[in-house]
């Protein structure tokens, strides 16, 4: 029996400090993480943003929106990397089929 994919999109905030090629190596590296569990969709790179409040001393940030099908499980594993990447200043997953 195929396990069920569902359809999420997640946004993750990179330090504004990092190289332009760690800023790629990071973007390819959560691509990459995505493509290998599910299906990458749209990857949206929104550049350099200014924050709505300061984090770790950063008034900026570099957002990066991309759409993905998974299987249920993924999304948790995907967060755990996040949490452990010392460049993610904020990351969030939703689920849109709910």
């Amino acid at each position: 029996m195929a396990k069920v994919k569902s359809r999420y999109e997640t946004i993750f905030i990179l330090n504004p400090t990092l190289s332009e090629e760690n800023t790629a190596a990071a973007v390819e590296k959560f691509k990459s993480l995505i493509a290998q569990h599910g299906e990458l969709g749209e990857v949206d790179i929104w550049g350099k943003r200014r924050l709505a409040y300061e984090i770790d001393d950063h008034a900026e940030g570099y957002y990066t929106l991309i759409n993905f099908e998974s299987t249920p499980d993924f999304p948790a594993e995907l967060d755990r990397v996040y949490r452990i990447t010392d460049s993610v200043l904020r990351s969030l997953i939703i689920c849109l089929d709910e």
